[in-house]
């Protein structure tokens, strides 16, 4: 269907997100298996969901300043400080880390522009680089998803202005090591290059904790948020940190823009920074050792992550490319998501086991059945 002769060139260079078109296709759907949406299946904690009927109730309904509330402010500049002790570092509310990501983009990418993205990758990174004029250059990270940042180190060209990080990752869950993350931010810092980390899946590492390139690298735009740690992912609560220069240029452009994060929601992550989630983390690190068990067992070749929740099987040799594999788990009333919506390729699956364990024990027996 060609576009309509009004819209800009810019909107033919995508298309609706394929994990939106499975959204959809679930909520026609009876009782579907649906491991494809990246959103935890936990309830907000009560604690939370109590703070943001007060500040409702207290009518802090209207805009908030442009930056975020100053007491929110205020928490996540304490805890950035004691993390990096960088003079520069400072913090700015978004709407969502999605926001603090479009706000990052289009703050310094121009027309030309070449960023950085890992192959595979999340769905919007694209998008998002193409809607600013810039060209995204892949690094290709199969079998094992692991960065080389030698190969980084080869694809950088004057043009290069950026590297984009997602450390946990979707789709794949992979955590970056410590040492390939401190290589590339000294390879970004060398070469005087942009580094955004994007770091929504923080707090679901399950072998080792994540670690930023933002400690080696001072210069590094960090995007992060609540959404996922607390299973508010509809409130739209992301942050961003980095040198204040950058910080006050994304300031002006979501006014402009977003104009501010949700302003009740604001305050109730006041409540939820002070909320214990270890036992949902610790329900999640059980969940993806249930689905790579269940996965090896079926005989699926597996790279088992160490974050996110997100396992990125391959399609069994014979069994066609993913996007072919995945309509055959769709017929069953499996919803998952084919690899080539997150990558160059299309020979992958992804799973979110953010869902319940009767959930998950369904879809690993249509997977099972798929195998045989």
């Amino acid at each position: 269907m060609p576009n309509h002769p009004w819209l800009a060139d810019r909107t033919a260079k995508f298309d609706s997100s394929g994990i939106r078109k499975v959204f959809d296709l679930a909520a026609k759907m009876a009782d579907p298996i649906n491991l494809s949406i990246g959103q935890p299946d936990f309830a907000v904690p009560d604690a939370i969901k109590e703070a943001a009927i007060a500040a409702i109730r207290a009518d802090k309904n209207g805009y908030s300043v442009t930056q975020g509330i100053a007491e929110l402010r205020a928490r996540l500049q304490a805890r950035i400080d004691e993390q990096y002790h960088q003079a520069d570092r400072r913090v700015l509310v978004t709407s969502g880390t999605s926001g603090g990501l479009v706000l990052a983009v289009l703050a310094m990418i121009n027309p030309g522009d070449e960023v950085i993205v890992f192959d595979p990758f999340f769905v919007m990174y694209p998008a998002l680089v193409g809607m600013a004029g810039g060209k995204c250059v892949t690094i290709d990270t199969y079998p094992d998803f692991r960065i080389d940042p030698a190969r980084v180190a080869a694809a950088i060209t004057p043009r290069t202005k950026m590297i984009l990080l997602n450390s946990p990752a979707n789709p794949t869950g992979t955590v970056a090591s410590e040492a390939d993350v401190r290589a590339l931010a000294e390879l970004a810092a060398m070469h005087n290059i942009a580094l955004v980390s994007d770091e929504i899946y923080r707090e679901f590492c399950y072998d080792a904790p994540m670690v930023s390139p933002a400690s080696w690298n001072d210069q590094t735009i960090v995007v992060d948020g609540l959404s996922k740690t607390y299973g508010v992912t509809g409130w739209r609560l992301g942050f961003v940190h980095g040198p204040s220069a950058i910080i006050d240029k994304l300031t002006m452009l979501q006014q402009y823009t977003f104009v501010c994060a949700p302003h009740p929601f604001q305050w109730a992550a006041l409540t939820a920074l002070d909320v214990d989630m270890s036992s949902h983390i610790a329900a999640y690190r059980r969940k993806r050792d249930m689905v790579v068990a269940g996965l090896a067992e079926a005989g699926y070749s597996v790279t088992k992550p160490g974050g996110a929740f997100y396992v990125f099987p391959q399609v069994p040799k014979g069994a066609g490319s993913g996007t072919e594999f995945v309509s055959r788990a769709i017929e069953q009333e499996l919803l998952i998501i084919p690899g080539g919506i997150f990558s160059g390729r299309d020979t992958h699956f992804r799973i979110s086991y953010a869902a319940s364990d009767a959930t998950i024990e369904r879809g690993l027996k249509v997977l099972a059945g798929l195998r045989s």
